[in-house]
């Protein structure tokens, strides 16, 4: 099986972990997601925007995923050659609009 079939793995779970304990509601679609992704084959962009119209792909492989309703965003860098999810940020809506979503790197 080539890099480019498999699964993709996210690297940083903790953080989503560590943020719905401070905000409970965050927890089912944070975990849902989490499924989504795992069972994801991403290869390009298009790939997410397919799955995730909602889904702002930024440069720098830069995503922004919109969780449960808008409430939460959600950063991650795409590595899609070697098929990982890094979490570059979550937060509620007004935490991401204090932060460039194109340089954070896990400061939240």
């Amino acid at each position: 099986m080539g890099l480019s079939f498999s699964l993709m793995k996210i690297i940083a779970v903790k953080a989503l972990r560590d943020f719905w304990e401070r905000f409970p509601d965050a927890e089912q679609p944070l975990k849902a997601w989490v499924d989504e992704v795992r069972k994801a084959r991403w290869t390009q962009p298009a790939d997410i925007k397919h799955h995730y119209r909602n889904a702002s792909i930024l440069k720098n492989r830069r995503v922004v995923f919109n969780i449960k309703g808008n409430a939460y965003r959600l950063v991650a860098s795409v590595a899609y050659r070697f098929g990982a999810v890094y979490i570059k940020f979550i937060g509620t809506h007004e935490q991401y609009d204090m932060i460039d979503a194109e340089t954070i790197d896990g400061e939240y």
